[in-house]
């Protein structure tokens, strides 16, 4: 059997299954994308993607496009709930890496993959307004059930399914029922954006806060937006709070936010303005998913936040079902005519690795440098960070990071510093 023989069914057009899509096309494969929602819309916020990630769209001959709708990521600063400084680093080329590190909004990525999905395999490719919920399957295909949106319902058949159908995936229910139900971290989140002069130098995203009280993460993810020549800047706070229901697009009340931040200072950024001059506020509770144990059922896999649904910490989501795509698709074209053992080599190469990245979420990766220096503090302001926190021990909190998400930091093992402090740096981040 060869690629254009196999018969794919992708289930989800969101990031993870447009890119995947793609990849199969690259390797001669024609799949089939079906999508619950009748019109594909630019919904969400803002999203990072790291160099791995930029490295994937450029493999998809995608870098210039994405280019043209991203924001250039330079500086990464971490503050206390003061506006103190703690630590900083530079973010992808300008570390050293080979691909840059980019914020874009989430909405605005979707919609360039969905038109390039259109353009390299057709009109139709996407199969939207079709809710699939749920699959049986033999020795010889899967049988997916459909549900249209005007009530008909049908069942077809493929050879594979790609579930890539998100956090609250219907095909993830069906191979794990006993691990479908989610549960609260107690941890509440609110996503927004604002329309807003550029802070700094433009290209930097900031982490602010004590975590044992609030936290916040700010970021450029358009310039110029809407023809205003001002930036589109995305913002996530979160502290503890009560349960609410999984959906990203759950409206938030900025009122319960601004208070969190009253005793941030910063010179370059006026936050409580920022929240309350926001366009768009959603409210969203952090859920632990259990880590799986095991992505495939015969002839069908899971993919993307559908395997490994984690904290939107640490831009790692979409970038991990890049890399998702990318294997998942190197295996199948391996073994063409077999894509049970194509799903079980992709499950072998993935699973355990992405699981870790999953955890290291929930202990919040390397912002956990904030709540080190208020709990070293006892939440007070400090005269000298180096001595509450020295630039040597967070250098190796984040260079542990990065390797673990499989970047490791350039210079680290040489024993280079590789974060630095903007004290010895001019107001663009430059080496004064």
């Amino acid at each position: 059997m060869t690629t254009t023989d196999l018969d794919i069914a992708i289930i989800g057009a969101g990031p993870a299954g447009l890119l995947t899509a793609l990849r199969m096309h690259q390797k001669g494969f024609r799949p089939v994308v079906y999508e619950v929602v009748p019109e594909l819309k630019p919904l969400g916020v803002g999203v990072d993607i790291k160099t791995v990630g930029t490295a994937e769209l450029d493999d998809l001959g995608l870098l210039e496009e994405f280019r043209a709708i991203s924001v250039d990521a330079q500086d990464s600063i971490f503050y206390n709930h003061f506006g103190q400084e703690i630590y900083a680093e530079k973010c992808g080329v300008h570390m050293g890496y080979r691909h840059e590190q980019r914020f874009v909004h989430r909405g605005t990525l979707q919609m360039l993959l969905h038109k390039v999905v259109l353009e390299r395999l057709g009109a139709d490719t996407i199969r939207l307004g079709t809710d699939v919920t749920g699959y049986s399957q033999d020795e010889t295909g899967v049988t997916l059930h459909l549900l249209h949106a005007d009530g008909r319902t049908e069942q077809v058949r493929h050879a594979a399914v790609i579930a890539a159908d998100g956090i609250k995936s219907a095909i993830r229910k069906q191979m794990f029922p006993e691990l479908s139900e989610p549960h609260f971290s107690g941890i509440t989140m609110w996503r927004g954006t604002t329309v807003m002069e550029p802070f700094r130098n433009g290209h930097t995203i900031l982490h602010i806060g004590d975590p044992n009280t609030a936290s916040m993460i700010v970021y450029p993810i358009a310039d110029d937006f809407e023809g205003t020549g001002r930036t589109l800047v995305n913002w996530v706070a979160e502290t503890n709070g009560e349960e609410t229901v999984e959906d990203w697009n759950q409206v938030g009340d900025i009122s319960e936010v601004i208070p969190l931040f009253d005793t941030v200072e910063l010179p370059f950024l006026d936050v409580r303005r920022m929240i309350r001059e926001a366009r768009e506020v959603y409210l969203f509770p952090l859920i632990r998913h259990d880590p799986l144990d095991n992505w495939v059922d015969g002839r069908v896999v899971l993919l993307g936040d559908a395997a490994h649904a984690m904290y939107p910490r640490g831009g790692n989501g979409i970038t991990q079902a890049m890399l998702d795509a990318r294997v998942i698709v190197e295996k199948l074209a391996e073994t063409p005519d077999d894509p049970r053992a194509a799903f079980v080599a992709y499950d072998a190469a993935r699973r355990e690795g992405v699981n870790r990245i999953v955890m290291n979420m929930r202990g919040e990766g390397y912002e956990v440098i904030r709540r080190m220096v208020a709990e070293r503090t006892g939440g007070s302001r400090f005269e000298d960070v180096e001595e509450v926190l020295p630039l040597a021990e967070a250098d190796e909190i984040f260079s542990k990071y990065h390797a673990l998400v499989g970047s490791p930091r350039p210079g680290f093992e040489a024993g280079e510093a590789t974060g630095y402090r903007t004290n010895d740096r001019d107001e663009y981040g430059a080496k004064a």
